[in-house]
Formats: C-alpha cells, structure tokens, sequence
C-alpha cells in the first residue's frame, strides 16, 4: 500500500510577496474634470502665446489688419532692442526686485507676529482686533490711496523707495491665513516646550516657524508677486527716474507714432518673465501652501 507523500509548496518569490496597489479606475467625472482644466489651460496660454507672437513680429506685422500666427516677414527682435533702447530696463528691474524683496520680508515678519499673537494669546481687544483684519480685506486698495498718500507726505519720505514700500508692508489677508494656520498646530507642542522653560518667543522661533514653512513660502511668493505687479501706487509715490519700478518704467516707453504693439507686447514679456520663473522655480511650496492653509473650511 502506497503511503501519501507530503510536498511542501514553493516558496514565494519576493514577487508575489508584494502587496498588489489596485488600479485607479477613471471614473466619467475624474475625466470631465481633466477635460474642463486642459480647456481651461488652453484658454489662458493662447491669449500668452498671442503676447508672445506679437512681441517677436515687426510693427508692420503686428499692426496689420490680418491675423497671422506667422508673420509674413518672419520674426524679429526689433521690439525688444527698442524697448531696452528706450528705457532703462536694468536699473528699473534692480528697483522692482529689493523693493518687492523688502515687502516681502517685512511682511513676513508683521503677518507672522500678529497672526501668531491672534491665535495663541488671549488679551483685551482680540476679537474687536480680528474683526478689523478681515473688514480690512473687504476695503479696495484704492480707497487707501490718498490717505497714504498724504501720510508719506507728512512723513517727508515722498520720492524714497521707503515710499513705495512702507504702504504694502500691511496685508490683513496674509494675517488671517497664517492665523488659520497657526491654529492647525497641536497645542501640546507648545505646552510640552512651556514645561521645559521654553519662552513665547523661543517656542515661535523654534517650534512655530519651523512647522510652517509651506505657508511661510507661499505667502512670501504671493506677496512678492504682488508687489512686483503694483502699478498703481509706485506710479503716485515717485517721479524720481531713478526709483521707477519696472511695470512703471516701462509705461513711460511712449512712442509718436501711436500705439506700438509689439512694442507693447515685448514691454509686457519682461515685465512677467521674472514672475514666470519664480513660479517655475517655486510652484511646488505655492500648491503645497494653498492646499495647507486651511482655507476651503473657512
């Protein structure tokens, strides 16, 4: 009589030991969302590719009746030999680039401290304090306009870089979105730290910035980007050549002849190219700020 005879079963490979990720099915909705943003993606980049076009054709071409991608004398550069001909576009962008860089400082340091101060201190006048911040995000710059004006004025600093940069220092929004930050972070830490003989200020250096480096980066950029922009307010605060801004300066390449549109174009290009690098270089601590302040539950 035959006896059964016992066979151990292979051993697995380290390939079936590995734990199988289920595919992510594409539903109709994931597929209408990727559809609507790529239509949305085209929307913004033919209106740029346009600037862009225009700004490498003649003003011949650019002024001509017909629509052509293609100019029919080919591109050229001759708009933007003209704009840097024109105007100073170096001096003008050294001027765009420490003021805008000092905004942003300052503002980091200012929004930092009071939202820090709004979200973990409990004193007299808080909520009358946090109500002001968000009306202040309600009020239009514009309307700010002659009062600050008249405030540099008084303070003799008309004229001055300080001019164009001690107004733009105050961003109630940029408060409010650390402060929703700041309330994010556990407690604990901080009591843990009180325990160990830590200080306010040492746990907010030590311990609150450190944990909020995505918003502190994304907040930086958003006003650096803002400040670069501002046409309006460096425009009132300064006729001295020497303190245009870029977006300043180059309105004040101004022809005879009318309205120059590759001119224009070329001038537009590098006004926005710094800004396009800065968003290139930086776009992954912009997305993961905005998606970590918290504001889709305010």
């Amino acid at each position: 009589m035959a006896t059964p005879t016992l066979t151990r079963p292979a051993p697995r490979t380290s390939t079936d030991q590995i734990i199988r990720q289920p595919r992510k099915k594409l539903t109709v909705g994931k597929i209408a969302a990727v559809v609507v943003a790529a239509f949305i993606a085209v929307l913004w980049l033919i209106p740029f590719a346009w600037a862009t076009v225009t700004a490498f054709k003649s003003e011949t071409d650019a002024s001509a009746s017909k629509i052509s991608w293609f100019p029919p004398s080919g591109f050229t550069a001759d708009a933007f030999v003209k704009v840097f001909q024109d105007g100073n576009i170096p001096l003008w962008t050294w001027n765009s680039l420490y003021t805008s860089a000092a905004i942003t400082a300052i503002t980091l340091v200012i929004s930092a401290l009071v939202a820090y101060a709004l979200s973990r201190i409990d004193f007299k006048g808080k909520k009358v304090l946090m109500t002001v911040i968000i009306a202040a995000i309600i009020i239009p710059p514009p309307v700010l306009i002659i009062p600050l004006f008249y405030q540099m004025l008084a303070l003799q600093l008309i004229d001055t870089s300080w001019a164009i940069i001690l107004p733009q220092v105050i961003h109630p929004a940029m408060v409010f979105v650390l402060k929703k930050f700041f309330d994010q972070i556990p407690r604990e830490l901080e009591e843990a730290a009180v325990m160990d003989g830590a200080s306010r200020l040492r746990i907010f250096m030590q311990i609150i910035l450190p944990l909020s480096r995505p918003i502190l980066a994304a907040v930086a950029i958003f006003v650096f980007i803002g400040a670069w922009n501002n046409f309006l307010w460096p425009f009132i605060a300064t006729n001295d050549g020497n303190l245009l801004t870029l977006p300043v300066g180059l309105q004040t390449i101004k022809s005879a002849y009318g309205v120059q549109y590759a001119q224009n174009m070329a001038s537009a290009l590098l006004a926005a190219l710094p800004l396009i690098v800065v968003f290139l270089f930086f776009q992954r601590q912009i997305i993961k700020g905005v998606a970590t302040t918290g504001l889709a539950g305010t």
